[in-house]
Formats: C-alpha cells, sequence, structure tokens
C-alpha cells in the first residue's frame, strides 16, 4: 500500500502535462532521490561532529540552510537541485559534499559521452544540438570553443599520465591489443597500442597506452623500454594476440615472462580456416580445449580435433597444433584466474564503442587528439572493471609459487570454476 500511496503523491504533484511522461517520472524520481542523498550526507556530517562545540557551548558544525538553485545535466536529463548547506567553523575544516562537489554542472556520465561522441566521428560543431536531445537544456553552453578547450584538457592529462613514475609498481598479469580506428585528416589509422595490469591487489588498470605503427615489433619494444626506465618490473604472465609483435618484444625487454595466447583470437583464426558448415561443430572442439580442467584433457581434446580436421583441412590444424603449449599456459596459474587468463578481453571490452564503429565514422581530426579520447574512453570503462577472482592469490603469483592445473603444487585441485561466471565469449572483462 505504501508503494502505491508514494507512486501517487509523485504522480499528484507533477504538472498534468508531464503525468504520462516516462521521461518526465524518470527525472522527478532522480531529483528526489538526489535531494535525499543530500540531506543525509549533511545529517550524517553534522552528527559525528555533533559533540564538537566552541568556548560558549555552541556547535561548531551546524546546518547551513541551502544553497542557490543550480541545474545538473544527468543521464536522466536535467535536474534542479537545491542542495544543503554547512556551517564548519572549526580551524582549516570545511564541508565538501562528494555526491555534488562545488561547482558541478554535468554527471560523470555526460564526461564520459564527450569523448566517445569525438571519437565516433561526431563534429565539435554539432555536440551542442546532440547533446542537448540526450541531456536537456543544461548542456546548451558546450559550444565547439568548450570542447576545443575539453580537448585541450584530456591531451595534457594523458601527457602528465604517460610519464608517471612506475617505480615499485608490480603487476602479475598483462593483456596487450593493439586498437585500430581513422584518423579523419590523414590516410594512415591510428593504431593505439595498450597495456593493462593486474595489480597486487588484484585490480584492473591501464599500464600504457601510445601511439604504434601497425603493432611492429619496435613500437612494442619502445613502449615496454619506457616502462622498464620508469620502473616497471616484469610481470609472470603476458596475455596477447598471436599476430603482435608484441612477443619478440616483451622477451628482448622482460626475457622470462610467461607466454599466453588469446583464446579469443585463435578461435577465429582456426575457424576461419574451415568451411562454414562445419565451423559451428568445430568451435565446439575448441571450446573443450579451451575449457578443460586439466593439461592432459586438454590435450585428448586436442588429440580429437585433428584427427576430425587434419586430413582435409591441415591449415587449420596447425595454426592450433603449433601453438599448444603458449594457448595452454594458463594451467599454471591459479584456476580462479583462468577465466581473466584466456583472452585480451579487458582491452577488448574497453575499445567496444571504437570497435564497433560503421563505415560512415570519420575519427578523431589528428593523431594528438584521437590519442587523447582514446586515454579518455579507456580511463571511463577502467572504473567499471572488476577485480580478478581470487585476488589474494596475486600475491602468491607474484611470489612465483607454481601451480599445476590450476592448484598449488602440494594441494588437491581446486573446483573449477563456476560456468556462470562466463560472459558470452566465456571470458571475464
Amino acid at each position: 500500500m505504501a508503494q502505491h500511496d508514494t507512486y501517487g503523491e509523485l504522480v499528484g504533484q507533477l504538472p498534468v502535462e508531464w503525468r504520462g511522461s516516462l521521461d518526465d517520472l524518470a527525472r522527478e524520481g532522480a531529483r528526489r532521490m538526489l535531494a535525499a542523498a543530500l540531506e543525509a550526507e549533511v545529517a550524517d556530517y553534522v552528527g559525528k561532529h555533533r559533540s564538537e562545540r566552541d568556548a560558549d557551548g555552541h556547535s561548531l558544525v551546524v546546518r547551513n540552510g541551502k544553497a542557490r538553485p543550480r541545474t545538473l545535466a544527468t543521464g536522466a536529463g536535467a535536474i534542479r537541485v537545491t542542495a544543503p548547506r554547512v556551517n564548519d567553523r572549526r580551524e582549516g575544516k570545511q564541508f565538501t559534499s562528494e555526491i555534488l562537489p562545488p561547482y558541478m554542472r554535468r554527471s560523470p556520465r555526460l564526461e564520459e559521452a564527450l569523448p566517445v561522441l569525438y571519437l565516433r566521428g561526431l563534429s565539435t560543431s554539432d555536440f551542442a544540438p546532440a547533446l542537448e536531445v540526450l541531456f536537456g537544456e543544461a548542456v546548451r553552453g558546450f559550444s565547439a570553443t568548450t570542447i576545443t578547450r575539453l580537448k585541450e584538457v584530456w591531451e595534457a592529462e594523458y601527457n602528465h599520465w604517460a610519464k608517471r613514475d612506475l617505480a615499485g609498481r608490480r603487476y602479475a598479469y598483462v593483456w596487450a591489443d593493439g586498437v585500430n580506428f581513422p584518423i579523419r585528416l590523414e590516410s594512415d589509422r591510428l593504431t593505439c597500442l595498450v597495456l593493462v595490469g593486474v595489480t597486487e591487489q588484484g585490480e584492473k588498470e591501464v599500464i600504457a597506452l601510445v601511439d604504434g605503427y601497425r603493432e611492429s615489433e619496435e613500437s612494442w619494444a619502445s613502449l615496454l623500454r619506457d616502462l622498464k626506465r620508469r620502473g616497471m618490473r616484469a610481470p609472470r604472465l603476458a596475455v596477447g594476440d598471436g599476430a603482435l609483435g608484441f612477443w619478440k618484444a616483451l622477451d628482448e625487454v622482460y626475457p622470462g615472462v610467461g607466454h599466453q595466447l588469446c583464446w579469443k583470437h585463435k578461435v577465429a583464426n582456426v575457424l576461419d580456416k574451415l568451411p562454414k558448415r562445419l565451423q559451428a561443430a568445430a568451435k565446439d572442439r575448441l571450446h573443450a580445449i579451451m575449457y578443460a580442467p586439466d593439461r592432459d584433457t586438454a590435450r585428448k581434446e586436442l588429440k580429437v580435433f585433428r584427427e576430425e580436421y587434419e586430413a582435409k583441412y591441415p591449415k587449420a590444424v596447425a595454426s592450433l597444433a603449433s601453438h599448444e603449449e603458449d594457448l595452454l599456459r594458463f594451467l599454471d596459474y591459479p584456476a580462479e584466474h583462468w577465466v581473466h587468463l584466456r583472452t585480451t578481453n579487458p582491452i577488448e571490452s574497453g575499445f567496444g564503442t571504437v570497435k564497433a564503429r560503421t563505415k560512415k565514422t570519420r575519427g578523431s581530426g589528428s593523431r594528438k587528439a584521437g590519442l587523447a579520447m582514446a586515454f579518455k574512453l579507456i580511463q571511463a570503462a577502467e572504473q567499471r572493471w572488476r577485480r580478478i577472482n581470487a585476488p589474494q592469490l596475486v600475491a602468491a603469483v607474484l611470489a612465483g609459487i607454481e601451480f599445476k592445473d590450476g592448484a598449488r603444487i602440494g594441494q588437491t585441485s581446486p573446483e573449477q570454476p563456476d560456468p556462470s561466471t562466463k560472459t558470452t565469449d566465456g571470458v571475464a572483462a
């Protein structure tokens, strides 16, 4: 009953012409939730400091009315906000809302939209009308000049980030991939070389993103040498596409790091060498190898695949068998980590909006701007990445403890990861 009363109260307070609008109901609901969150934040802050008083016994931290109303651009549209204020008279202290910082006029989601729109080829002169449709009148101030200034800020942020100190940073695993997208004013496409790593705490983070030349060995070597100069230590295992010049560069700069080929790329490569009528059955057989619980089972499934296809399609079998060890290297690491190690999916998913571009996409105007936009895009994706499964095992990997078929040597084999943790491609982002 309470839910019906709340709904009726909400609808009753809306203008008559709004009451049938789903968008306006969502906007009003968002406004109320934001107002409640801001009130709760202030109440919590004041309550924590209620006992602090001046010489006359007066509270040093008290509520102080409301701030002037402002309009905030959000994914639900433009919301009118009136935030509560706090008077904090303690020496050197001041209340600042974490939910709605001072001068915020747009949500972080809108900030994420800008580099995506730019990478997708939207002209700076088209930003204002496009964003107004998405977010309402609150974004009318987004002129071409505003976007140009934002791009300059992003380029400066990228330059600072690309030179940061990596001394003491340790990564158990790294994923390497190259992401290509067009440059509107140049004939060559921009190739972003991307390296993502797993920290000691099990978090995934972007280590490097640079403008490379067609994923060449020298481009990768230059990137890795720069990371080494800035203090990055050798990871335990690297995951990448078999076609990358990355592997030779890795062996030169960080010799001894384990190789794990991306299964997603390998499956696509093998299936490309088979007629379409056989691809569905072949994919199932490849997955039987990929998801085998141990190395012996994987080799048995590989033998079945060879017997089935080698006579008529030797190139498909050779493509698989010639990289057997590097495809099964993940079995020498904790079973809980396998879902992350089989593919370069963290990078693939992070740049999904770029890779999904249409033929009409014009891309960014220059390589420098394109790189800055890619940096902002991967930064936004990074915030949504989940930690690696069983992050406590990362320390064991970094310590050099050996695993066999997913279990620490000397222990019984662990239960295999729940298949429900896989995505549609059987991998984790």
